[in-house]
C-alpha cells in the first residue's frame, strides 16, 4: 500500500485540521500513522476496540502504522475514535479517495 497510497500528499491535505501538541496534556499521535490506522480500520471492518487489539496482536499491522510496542503504547480505541470522528466531521472521505484515485491514475 505504500506504493498505492501517497501518504505524503495525504498528511498534507490534512494537517491543517490536525490537533497540534499543546499543553502537558496528552500528545496527538502522528498524522500519517494514524491515516494508515484509519485505512487499516476500514479495509478490515473494525471496530475502534477492535483496531486497538488488532495493532497489540498482529505484527504487520504495527509495522504498516509504525507503532513499536518496544517504545510506546499502540492509540488506544478513543484516540482511533476521536481522529474517526475528526474525519466524519471534515467529510475527508471523499476527499481521500479523491486524492488516492488521482495518484493512482498518476
Amino acid at each position: 500500500m505504500d506504493q498505492v497510497i501517497s501518504w505524503k500528499v495525504l498528511t498534507k491535505e490534512l494537517d491543517q485540521y490536525y490537533p497540534k501538541p499543546q499543553g502537558a496534556g496528552r500528545r496527538p499521535k502522528g498524522l500519517e500513522r494514524m491515516l494508515r490506522i484509519y485505512f487499516m480500520q476500514h479495509w478490515n471492518s473494525l471496530s475502534d476496540p477492535a483496531m486497538e487489539e488488532a495493532l497489540y496482536d498482529s505484527r504487520a499491522m504495527r509495522e504498516f502504522a509504525g507503532v513499536d510496542l518496544g517504545e510506546e503504547r499502540a492509540p488506544d480505541e478513543s484516540t482511533i475514535l476521536h481522529f474517526r470522528h475528526l474525519m466524519e466531521a471534515r467529510e475527508f472521505g471523499a476527499e481521500l479517495l479523491r486524492l488516492v484515485n488521482a495518484h493512482l491514475a498518476e
